[in-house]
């Protein structure tokens, strides 16, 4: 059978073990039932999830002038601590950055490979913990705001990290940790201004992801670079699909490319 479809980001439902759901415009594929099949991808053409055009995408699925014009591409998405809808100003939109910024938030822990700081916000758990292939996660704050958030974030990342190793996630080198342990030894260094949003008695939620068998080593596949790829499906983790080669595709990072899906 043939999907054709623009990509966008699986959606997951957090069973056990998780669930991905992979939308193809007219049809949904249960991702999981592709475990141990062979499947083949080929790249026809790009369609920016802003505009939709056939333009050459520029980041995050978004074609240049997108990026730059778009209130949902802003630095405040990836830099939460400029956040400044709650002030009243405007970065590109208020009206939007109002209704995403002005809503509770959580600041976590994970662990993906290593121990690491992240935000989101509260309607995205566990569903951003899915996203970046996170065994454990644990909330730490929850606050009224985006803004918050990023400055207890800018304040933690001086003592653990805000990135995944994502080879080492997806090969599945994760570090034995406490999260409990770890919050309770970071609460000294959230700023005033948070530490009443702190939450002392939060449970690490764990994940349970499909995958058959985890590679040793890993090769990303870049459709861009290779417009047609063929390969038995072994695992999937993050937004991460695992081929029995060591071939490893990143969905989300091929948001907005048209392809033809074959199973």
């Amino acid at each position: 059978m043939i999907y054709k479809a623009v990509l966008r980001k699986m959606q997951t439902e957090n069973t056990h073990p998780i669930h991905y759901y992979l939308d193809m415009d007219t049809d949904f594929i249960q991702v999981n039932q592709l475990l141990g099949k062979k499947i083949s991808l080929q790249f026809e053409q790009y369609q920016c999830m802003g505009c939709r055009k056939d333009k050459k995408l520029f980041r995050q699925g978004y074609c240049y002038d997108c990026y730059y014009k778009l209130p949902q591409a802003g630095d405040w998405i990836m830099q939460p601590e400029l956040s400044k809808a709650h002030l009243g100003i405007a970065d590109r939109d208020l009206a939007y950055e109002k209704e995403v910024q002005l809503k509770p938030h959580i600041v976590y822990l994970a662990n993906s490979s290593n121990v690491k700081v992240g935000v989101t916000r509260k309607t995205q758990v566990p569903t951003r913990w899915i996203d970046q292939g996170a065994h454990e996660a644990l909330e730490i704050l929850e606050v009224p705001n985006r803004y918050l958030a990023g400055v207890a974030e800018v304040a933690l990342k001086k003592h653990v990290s805000d990135k995944t190793n994502w080879r080492k996630m997806l090969t599945n080198e994760v570090e034995e940790v406490s999260l409990t342990s770890w919050r309770d030894k970071l609460k000294v260094f959230l700023p005033k201004e948070v530490q009443d949003y702190f939450i002392g008695n939060g449970q690490e939620v764990h994940l349970d992801y499909p995958v058959l068998k985890y590679p040793k080593r890993i090769k990303s596949l870049n459709l861009e670079k290779t417009p047609f790829y063929e390969g038995m499906v072994t695992g999937i983790k993050g937004q991460y699909l695992l081929f029995k080669d060591g071939t490893v595709f990143n969905i989300r990072n091929h948001e907005g490319f048209v392809v033809s899906l074959s199973v």
